[in-house]
């Protein structure tokens, strides 16, 4: 049965590639109609895809399979990518006028645009989240209305190579799949696992993934800091397959029927073992367990490390919020409680939307939160209108054949419509944001020519300065000499008198 009305989506994450199509109940939950899954470790490594051929063929696989499950052609899918490279980058704007003014909404956008020529060598700004506007003294969210002389804008970009993109836009293209837009992964996170009294209060997330490692942290309302670590899970699992001299799945399965980053034997009692699949090695638990805490632990440490880096870890009042798939490990909420000395924390296994899962679903284990959180940011539907012509008419048998409509000439038609359509509307907004470019660059100019001329106009006054206190000193040493001249005349004029008065005493008394 045929299936209308569903957002399509596709996360790229560095384990796997997941596809979902679900539909919004009027009660507001989704409910998830179709999903695929595919390893993704041949082609994507730390959210990079470095395989366009592999990443196409996977994504043509997924597709197909929701298709034939839907009854239905998906016309475009939402998209969601984090990567290594992803990071945040705060960036001040400041604006000094000559006098008291309103701020207004051109005043906003052109700090905002001007925000955006922000120099970054190979690095693309995916998204602005504008933070605090210091408006004279004061800080405010929103700015217009308020009267100032000085305006500063904080801006924290978020930021990643621009391979990223580029590489996610090729894979798509070489699969003939549309993407109706690309999600920040980190974002779509937090948004459906963070309580609104989580974020007004301040908190981190952290995701951990397969070969990354992802925080977050927000305060009131705002995002403050987001980076990515490149440890995950997995390199736990290539620790215990290393030292074990085990396979990867084997020990990925061991990490997670045995595993406890606080693992410690019972008093009085032997080391408990296990077996590994071969039946040939003994292994004490506790030794796998110290395996894991010696990674766990440098991982924890290193984001601790980075959470003291956003300056926000005093602030954190509603603590510390674990998801993803290496949340599952045993006790390393305690393990980072223990490290990071907070003890507000929760493990968020699903999200907060209402989910009606599909038979075969995987459970709320914290790996599709991301995914699931995308079906609520796709607000177009995902499904491909293929127009049809109308019947003709049926005519009498002596009048000329009826003409039979191409339906795929119709279809490509469409399509070409479409593509035009898109094009005029990429091009309308590339002209906008070269306008705002320019704009941006025109007031650049001016600032830097004021600055100019106000360092010109200091110049100036700083010579006069120094001509004048040099004035003053010449002035000064002449004083000075006249006083000098002064005082030795006097002296002279006093001995003179005093020898003069000596020598009448002496002719005084030999007479």
């Amino acid at each position: 049965m045929a299936n209308s009305d569903f957002t399509a989506v596709i996360e790229l994450a560095s384990s796997k590639v997941v596809g979902i199509a679900a539909r919004k109940n009027d009660d507001g939950a989704i409910e998830i109609l179709t999903h695929a899954q595919l390893d993704a470790s041949q082609f994507i490594r730390r959210g990079i895809i470095y395989n366009i051929d592999k990443v196409a063929k996977a994504l043509q696989t997924i597709i197909t399979k929701m298709e034939e499950q839907l009854g239905c052609q998906i016309g475009k899918v939402y998209v969601s990518t984090g990567g290594q490279s992803l990071q945040s980058r705060l960036h001040v704007v400041t604006r000094d006028m000559d006098s008291e003014i309103i701020v207004d909404q051109s005043m906003v956008d052109a700090l905002t645009d001007e925000n955006l020529t922000l120099p970054l060598d190979n690095f693309d700004i995916l998204d602005v989240i504008p933070m605090e506007y210091m408006v004279g003294n004061s800080l405010q969210v929103d700015p217009k209305g308020v009267i100032c002389d000085h305006m500063q804008g904080n801006f924290l970009n978020i930021i990643a190579r621009e391979t990223i993109r580029k590489r996610i836009e090729q894979g798509f293209e070489k699969a003939k799949i549309e993407i109706g837009r690309i999600f920040i992964s980190p974002l779509i996170t937090a948004s459906s696992v963070l309580h609104e009294s989580e974020i007004r209060a301040g908190c981190a997330l952290i995701d951990c993934g397969a070969d990354t490692t992802t925080i977050t942290i927000y305060k009131n309302r705002i995002l403050r800091f987001l980076a990515v670590l490149p440890l995950g899970s997995a390199n736990i699992t290539r620790d215990i397959a290393t030292c074990l001299k085990i396979e990867e799945d084997e020990a990925e399965y061991l990490k997670l029927t045995y595993g406890d980053v606080l693992y410690e034997d019972a008093e009085d009692a032997q080391p408990a073992t296990f077996i590994l699949n071969d039946n040939t090695q003994h292994v004490e638990n506790r030794k796998l367990n110290n395996i894991i805490n010696a990674r766990a632990s440098e991982i924890i440490d290193n984001i601790w490390n980075l959470i003291i880096t956003s300056k926000y870890a005093d602030q954190l009042y509603a603590g510390i919020v674990i998801t993803g798939g290496g949340a599952n490990l045993k006790n390393l909420d305690n393990l980072i409680r223990r490290k990071s000395k907070i003890d507000k924390m929760r493990i968020a296994k699903k999200t907060l939307y209402s989910i009606l899962p599909l038979d075969g679903f995987p459970e709320a284990n914290g790996m599709y939160n991301t995914v699931c959180g995308l079906l609520f940011e796709g607000k177009e539907d995902s499904l491909k209108i293929i127009p049809v012509a109308p019947e003709p008419e049926p005519e009498p048998a002596e009048e000329e054949p009826i003409v039979t409509v191409d339906e795929e000439q119709l279809q490509r038609e469409a399509e070409e419509a479409a593509r035009k359509a898109r094009e005029e509307e990429e091009e309308r907004k590339r002209r906008e944001a070269e306008e705002r470019q320019r704009k941006a660059e025109e007031e650049r100019l001016r600032r830097e020519e004021e600055e100019r001329k106000r360092k010109e106009e200091e110049e100036r006054k700083r010579k006069e300065e120094e001509e004048r206190l040099k004035k003053e000193e010449e002035e000064r040493l002449r004083l000075e000499e006249e006083e000098r001249t002064r005082r030795e005349a006097s002296f002279l004029n006093r001995f003179k008198t005093a020898l003069n008065n000596f020598l009448g005493d002496d002719n005084n008394e030999v007479q």
